[in-house]
């Protein structure tokens, strides 16, 4: 049963990993940042409308904080998700695809 589209869900799960901070949060944008549709292009096609609104402003400095650093909390608590340790493939692909959807975004927007 779908509840939210991909990009009310990237923004819920923003807010909530910059309230809680949870590796679960940071995963499960990773996940579906990587994994929606065709590509992240799809994912932003269901975030533009929502571009203009206030949380959405807000979800998107939460990505540009935490997950564009190698060694930033996002792409750490991805890692520490999945692996239980650091790992540099697994944060650099993090930051690749929070990055080309914030690229996106900002070119579409």
């Amino acid at each position: 049963m779908w509840v939210c589209g991909p990009g009310a869900f990237v923004v819920l799960k923003a807010l909530a990993f910059k309230g809680r901070g949870e590796n679960k949060d940071a995963y499960d944008l990773y996940y579906l940042i990587r994994n929606f549709g065709k590509g992240v292009e799809d994912v932003v096609a269901s975030l533009r409308p929502l571009l203009g609104d206030a949380e959405v402003k807000q979800a998107i400095e939460v990505l540009r904080s935490d997950f564009l650093d190698h060694n930033g909390t996002g792409p750490r608590r991805v890692a520490d998700f999945l692996l239980g340790r650091p790992d540099d493939e697994i944060q650099a692909d993090v930051v690749g695809f929070i990055k080309r959807m914030l690229d996106l975004c900002e070119s579409r927007s």
